[in-house]
């Protein structure tokens, strides 16, 4: 008898198992596969819904992150080129009333210069005036004194003294302006 269940476990294959074997096999994967569809799936399905919808949610938030981050960048830029448009605007102002103020103080310096060099010119006239009338009375105190001790006779008269003064400085133009 030992022969014959050799020779019969020999004839049957290995990797197929027994009836009764299958049976079970099959009945606990049942059980298991039953177990996993009731209570396990459910939980499965509700953490992969609440995953979809987060990520779902995520990415119409970033979205609408995204369009809002846009209009702050638009807003930004519009901003930036009116910041440097007025900035051009005001660097042009300033030149223009920097150039005004240059031909302003151009003209205001020119006005004073030649208001310095009109009172220096009649400070000079009045200058030389007064030093010619000086002279004329120092030339004429000496041509009287002069005159007298040439003359003989004191010239002390005032109006005589005025005469020959006035004679001698004429006489002494005259030859200034013949010579030039």
């Amino acid at each position: 008898m030992i022969l014959v269940q050799l020779a019969a476990e020999e004839a049957q294959n290995p990797l197929i198992p027994e009836i009764p074997e299958l049976v079970i096999g099959l009945l606990a994967f049942a059980i298991v596969f039953f177990v996993l569809g009731k209570k396990l799936l459910p939980n499965i399905n509700k953490v992969l819904e609440e995953r979809r919808a987060a990520i779902e949610g995520g990415i119409e938030e970033a979205e609408a992150m995204k369009v809002e981050a846009q209009s702050v960048l638009e807003q930004y830029k519009a901003q930036l080129a009116e910041a440097r448009h007025e900035a051009a605007r005001l660097r042009q102002e300033a030149q223009e009333q920097g150039a005004t103020l240059i031909t302003e103080m151009r003209a205001e310096g020119q006005r004073q210069r030649e208001e310095i060099i009109a009172a220096g010119h009649a400070q000079l006239e009045a200058d030389r005036k007064a030093a010619a009338q000086a002279l004329r009375q120092d030339v004429g105190t000496l041509a009287t004194e002069l005159a007298g001790k040439l003359v003989g006779e004191s010239l002390e008269d005032h109006a005589r003294q005025s005469r020959v003064i006035d004679r001698f400085l004429d006489g002494l133009e005259e030859k200034a302006e013949a010579t030039r």
